[in-house]
């Protein structure tokens, strides 16, 4: 199911800790080229379902191609943080799984007219779904430099925030901010050769990562996705996130830690103050799963890789207080 560009990452291990029931239905929130999709259908049988939601336009093209030839799969071209609607609109309760596969797809960077590679010319777009909202570049002018030094510093992690905030503002004054690649020049030039010698990665990474999450409001919608999945989770279902970065880790490791954490009070006590008696989710593995070296050297986009899966309780869904 997935184009010969892309690789999906952890596919192995996302089957196994998914573990598909046959005849279930499930959502695959990333959809991007069907990877993982493909993989989850397999296990389901003739009479599972599959949701798949995506903003990307040619991504919802795939998915529908594939949907003419197959009737188990339904299309949804939205966001998967509204996920929460979407199967409202489909008259479903809850379903049984769960994937999600975070960031820029391996065909987005490709595509250089999508504007996410530093080192192909492109537009300074960035946007996961290029009909709607401002690009990149509509953000470097919009902003003072303060405030896109501080997507910078707080979406990207780039410690000269400051300086590459000041050099895009005269660089988009003067008119040199033509394509990516310029883009990527510009912020080069704020580190010393000494910095660049010692770098392990190309110096505009965390700058065209901070951008594209503030074009996407990529975290706004992973938080939205946290709060609303495990009321949508039918008991015993599971729900499988594959993260890139730390921002989007730590927001999925701290909220599956919040579900699996039940009241130390006698279940009358808990109930009384209004706290959780039982875990609401419990996660498959204690940590994080990385992709294995094999299948980080054949694929590098799997190398920041990192796998958290947990399963639902019967547990009502109730907020604890502590």
């Amino acid at each position: 199911m997935a184009s010969d560009t892309h690789i999906p990452v952890l596919l192995a291990d996302v089957v196994a800790q998914l573990a598909p029931r046959p005849g279930g239905t499930y959502v695959d929130g990333t959809f991007g080229r069907g990877g993982h999709a493909g993989a989850v259908l397999a296990a389901l049988g003739p009479e599972g379902r599959l949701i798949a939601i995506d903003r990307d336009p040619q991504a919802i093209a795939v998915a529908q191609a594939l949907a003419a030839t197959d009737p188990r799969i339904t299309v949804i071209h939205g966001r998967f943080g509204a996920v929460a609607e979407h199967l409202a609109g489909l008259g479903l309760a809850q379903v049984d799984g769960f994937v999600l596969d975070l960031g820029v797809s391996s065909p987005q960077l490709d595509a250089s007219e999508r504007g996410f590679s530093f080192t192909r010319p492109g537009p300074i777009d960035m946007r996961m779904d290029p009909t709607q909202g401002p690009t990149a570049l509509d953000l470097i002018r919009a902003l003072p430099a303060e405030a896109l030094a501080t997507i910078l510093r707080d979406y990207g992690e780039e410690r000269l925030h400051h300086r590459i905030a000041r050099r895009l503002k005269e660089a988009e004054r003067a008119g040199t901010l033509t394509d990516t690649v310029a883009l990527a020049g510009v912020i080069a030039s704020c580190f010393s050769a000494g910095d660049l010698r010692k770098m392990h990665i190309h110096p505009a990474t965390r700058t065209f990562q901070g951008l594209r999450i503030a074009v996407n409001g990529e975290l706004d919608e992973l938080a939205a996705f946290l709060e609303a999945f495990p009321a949508l989770l039918a008991p015993g279902g599971r729900c499988a996130i594959i993260s890139f970065h730390s921002l989007e880790d730590r927001l999925v490791k701290r909220r599956l830690r919040d579900l699996a954490w039940e009241s130390s009070l006698p279940p009358r006590f808990a109930e009384e103050a209004g706290e959780r008696v039982h875990a609401v989710c419990v996660p498959i593995e204690r940590k994080a799963r990385f992709a294995a070296d094999d299948e980080a050297d054949d694929n590098p986009r799997a190398r920041s890789a990192r796998l958290r899966t947990c399963e639902r309780t019967t547990a009502p869904n109730l907020p604890s207080h502590r």
